[in-house]
């Protein structure tokens, strides 16, 4: 571990399922000597598809880090690679991958060409300021034409996708374009693709353009600190070409990775934000400074249960350095902790390690304090930090579970805790009303794989249903509620008086609650008790029993009585007010709608869009990733979508699949809020 953080490489594997990722990954650690050979997908010996489901499925379910060293003439280059699953149901462990890594790498198929997930990923890392690349794999396929498809990438990402090196013996090689353009190629010209890459590169330097058009040549040295600059600033995105399968562009692309990616020092660097303590102050957003002498500032993106280590935290550090037994803080805790071992991983190998430096990603095992998306840091000044937070996508495929053996209630809960823990988009929901467990995840394929694992790995079967739908409720106009509690029981009574105004908000804004009390009519140790009257009502609804959301409660007035006035008083004020108050506002439901994208064959357009038409959806586009396929995007109302897979399967033969993402409230149709009022009557009258 005596690299200097120059020599550190951080980059991400990501894209469409099927791209060949964790074969690429093989390929590079065969390459680099970190393994005597690759290894292979389908026979489940792969370094980063080592679960028990990834061996079976022979595809990549979460996020791991194979970390290596790549010679390069003088001091070895230490890579952290990072192979993540392609699939939109997983995008909870793809997704922080890119929070962890300088350079996301999109790997594209060959054969497929551009596919869904290749744009989502590109617009992902854009987002996030990362240095883009795309690895054009599996260019040895049958019917592949990297001519066009690079035509394509340009067209799709725009001119600064260059190559670096071209397709040459008919795809068996590929030629240089960067350090000794002089070789063949299978189409376009070595020479002319050096121009426009050089071209490309010298505009972000005024000095060196002018050197280049005087002198018609720069060297790939001149040309370094440039290029990384470019990629940085989005002004290029090298485009390289291999085929992890027979090894073709693998030397190449580990060349391009040493020699050409940013280290810790270039990329455009963490922005970290400083929340105030208290109430007052601004947020600030802070640059992490990757210099081993500052404090420590190390960010957790990944976290893993180990049947028998434990929970094992995979951190990047941006700042300081960590080294065992030194003395860390959790987030925000007080209480610090002292790791006794710090591990480099390459699968599910962990090798350890005397330290880890900014760049590194590195690991600890058996903390049980330590979660998904927090900071480790070394003073406890910094509690008030963390990182910029992952725009990850929102659950709404959900499953009602229940234990098919009695008594495994318990376990159930404590399984499905520690899954939720290493999966930031599955979320585990109780609803009181119904009495139901729901877990919630990206789709159909992710709550599968979810119950695999329990099935396998914690011996737990659970009987699934479809789960009651997440319907909303909020207000349609403002309106003003008052309520007097007073009560009188021989002795000391009870006595709180409140006015309060409700409002709509914007969709999407949640709740406020704002005190608005002069004169001290309300004392100050009241208001919570009114707010937590008002927040029981939030939960249980008022027209049909559904949480409400989108509102803002102002409480301006009230009365209080120097004797009886107490905590349970105005908790009652506050929830009659408010009650009083939504049945004036249009109380009304909300309906979750849902983006639907679509894979099907293209003579199936017209029954897949009739389909959606009679469950109220509509068809937003279409297009194209190749021929004889067609991908609809869509949006309909999640209530309409319960039997949409098994439809889906019947009228494309099998051949059809989807994935859901939410995407916004809005109000149901009439005929449904009066079915859903209705069948909330009785339970309420019951109450």
């Amino acid at each position: 571990m005596a690299n200097s953080i120059k020599g550190i490489r951080t980059i991400a594997l990501v894209g469409q399922a099927g791209s060949g990722k964790t074969t690429l990954a093989e390929a590079l650690l065969a390459k680099a000597g970190a393994v005597h050979a690759a290894g292979s997908v389908e026979r489940g010996t792969t370094i980063c598809d080592y679960a028990p489901g990834e061996k079976q499925l022979r595809h990549s379910l979460k996020l791991a880090v194979a970390s290596f060293e790549a010679k390069n003439g003088g001091d070895p280059t230490r890579v952290h690679l990072l192979d993540t699953p392609g699939y939109p149901d997983f995008l909870g462990h793809a997704l922080p991958a890119l929070a962890a890594v300088e350079t996301a790498a999109i790997v594209i198929n060959a054969q497929n060409g551009i596919e869904m997930m290749t744009s989502r990923f590109m617009q992902y890392a854009q987002k996030r300021g990362l240095d883009r690349m795309i690895i054009v794999n599996k260019i040895d396929g049958i019917n592949v034409d990297c001519e066009d498809l690079l035509a394509r990438i340009q067209e799709t990402f725009g001119k600064e996708c260059l190559p670096i090196n071209l397709p040459a013996g008919d795809r068996t090689r590929v030629s240089d374009c960067f350090f000794a353009p002089s070789g063949e190629a299978d189409f376009s010209s070595v020479e002319e693709a050096h121009r426009r890459l050089v071209e490309q590169v010298v505009e972000v330097d005024e000095a060196l353009t002018e050197k280049y058009l005087e002198k018609g040549e720069v060297t790939p040295e001149e040309l370094h600190e440039p290029l990384e600059q470019a990629m940085r600033e989005g002004h290029l995105i090298p485009v390289v070409f291999t085929s992890a399968r027979t090894g073709a562009g693998i030397a190449e692309l580990l060349e391009v990775i040493v020699k050409l990616l940013a280290n810790p020092t270039e990329g455009n660097p963490p922005v970290y934000v400083s929340t105030p303590r208290g109430s007052d102050g601004d947020i600030e957003e802070l640059t992490a400074i990757p210099d081993p002498n500052k404090h420590a500032l190390a960010h957790v993106f990944k976290i893993e249960t180990d049947p028998y280590i434990g929970r094992i935290a995979v951190f990047r550090v941006h700042q300081g350095r960590l080294t065992p037994n030194m003395q860390l803080y959790v987030g925000d805790s007080r209480k610090p902790i002292k790791p006794s071992h710090l591990y480099m991983l390459r699968g599910k190998t962990q090798t350890e390690v005397q330290e880890a430096i900014p760049g590194d990603i590195c690991a600890i095992a058996r903390i049980e304090e330590i979660q998904f998306d927090q900071i480790l840091h070394d003073s406890p000044d910094d509690a008030h930090l963390h990182t910029r937070p992952l725009e990850l996508p929102t659950s709404v495929f959900g499953l009602a579970v229940l234990p098919k053996k009695r008594g495994d209630e318990q376990k159930v809960s404590d399984v499905l805790h520690k899954i939720a823990a290493e999966d930031p988009c599955f979320r585990i929901e109780h609803h009181a009303q119904t009495n139901e467990t729901v877990m919630r995840g990206l789709g159909e394929m992710h709550l599968k794989a979810t119950l695999d694992k329990m099935a396998s790995q914690y011996r737990l079967e659970l009987d699934t249903r479809p789960p009651s739908v997440p319907f909303r409720e909020t207000i349609g106009s403002k309106a003003e509620g008052h309520s007097r509690h007073k009560k009188q029981t021989g002795g000391a009574g009870q006595f709180g008086e409140v006015y309060l105004r409700v409002e709509p908000l914007a969709r999407g804004k949640g709740f406020e609650f704002v005190d608005a009390v002069k004169g001290g009519t309300i004392p100050k140790q009241f208001i919570p008790s009114v707010e937590k009257g008002v927040r029981h009502v939030l939960e249980t609804g008022f027209v049909a029993g559904f949480p409400l959301q989108d509102v803002r409660v102002t409480v301006y007035d009230g009365k209080t009585h120097p004797v009886d006035s107490k905590d349970v008083a105005f908790m009652s004020a506050g929830r009659k007010a408010f009650l009083d108050a939504l049945a004036k506002a249009r109380p009304i439901v909300l309906e979750p709608i849902v983006n639907v994208e679509i894979l099907t064959p293209e003579e199936k357009m017209g029954d897949i869009a009739g389909e959606l038409s009679a469950h109220r959806g509509h068809v937003r586009g279409s297009d194209s990733p190749r021929p004889g396929l067609l991908q609809i995007s869509a949006q309909a109302p999640l209530s309409e979508l319960e039997n949409f897979p098994a439809r889906l399967k019947s009228i494309t033969a099998g051949r059809g699949s989807y994935n859901l993402e939410f995407s916004h409230y809005e109000a149901a149709p009439p005929l449904l809020q009066q079915k859903l009022q209705a069948a909330h009557r009785p339970q309420a009258e019951a109450e």
